[in-house]
């Protein structure tokens, strides 16, 4: 594989307009690309997470793939606008006509590649399955497949950790006055009891395109049960990668590696005339 680590990658941001407030939105793009018209890796976040919470990764991944790398705060988190509702429970179901179609509408976007952290992995299969004809790939990062008993203990071990000032202010820093509602709506409902029968398996066989599943062997939130499901329930190629060693933040704490998995994945299905 070409080595492109070195290639200039530039980086720009906005703000696009949606019916609930503005989505911020950042875009990497290489300078010497190929394909300028290769579908673009579109990033979805975590529960806490944000644009700047992807730190280092999508410059890397721009760089590595010669392809537009976006990421967008979804309503509530980051630099978007404040989300003054409660989070409904159909929030992951929800995404993929929300904020992901305000974002391909305002960007032009038709076909891409959708790679999402954690519960942005749920919302990224939801999104590879309602526009199963647009997407070229999946790619979930330490995703959850249903509520395990793990995954709600994680959080209640969180949720207490994030009663210390220090902790809150680390949340305050990347979501400033919304950091309140974004612990709120992580911990409440996911520790919903209406919540805990929540799974992922009518989205994963809605998912056609080729597929790469990375997780950590020690992922506090998530068992292997969690991607050994995944791949199960999906009605394309897919491949499993487990990290040893590693949390649940897999592109923080393994960055080289994730980009080379996801860039060999790409690379591999490009070869095969699956990715336009």
């Amino acid at each position: 594989m070409t080595d492109f680590t070195s290639s200039p990658v530039t980086a720009h941001d906005d703000l696009i307009d949606t019916q609930g407030g503005r989505l911020f939105v950042r875009r990497w793009q290489p300078a010497n690309a190929v394909n300028a018209d290769a579908s673009p890796i579109v990033l979805l976040h975590d529960s806490l997470g944000c644009v700047a919470l992807w730190r280092s990764f999508p410059a890397a991944l721009c760089a590595a793939t010669q392809r537009r790398v976006i990421a967008y705060d979804r309503l509530g988190f980051g630099r978007s606008d404040a989300n003054h509702d409660t989070l409904p429970l159909t929030f992951i179901d929800d995404e993929p006509t929300q904020g992901f179609a305000a974002l391909r509408n305002a960007l032009g976007i038709n076909r891409f590649i959708a790679l999402g952290h954690s519960v942005g992995g749920c919302m990224a299969v939801h999104c590879a399955g309602t526009y199963a004809e647009a997407c070229d790939g999946l790619i979930t990062l330490s995703a959850q497949a249903f509520n395990e008993p793990r995954t709600r203990s994680g959080i209640v071990e969180a949720k207490a950790l994030f009663q210390a000032p220090e902790q809150r202010a680390k949340l305050e820093k990347y979501h400033g006055d919304k950091a309140r509602w974004v612990l709120t709506a992580w911990t409440e409902t996911w520790l919903n009891p209406a919540f805990k029968h929540w799974s992922l398996t009518s989205a994963l066989e809605q998912v056609t395109c080729p597929s790469l599943v990375i997780h950590g062997e020690k992922d506090e939130y998530g068992s292997l049960r969690q991607p050994e499901r995944i791949v199960r329930y999906m009605n394309g190629p897919a491949h499993c990668e487990i990290l040893p060693n590693i949390h649940h933040v897999p592109h923080r704490e393994s960055e080289a590696r994730v980009v080379e998995l996801v860039s060999v994945f790409i690379a591999r299905h490009e070869r095969f005339a699956y990715f336009i």
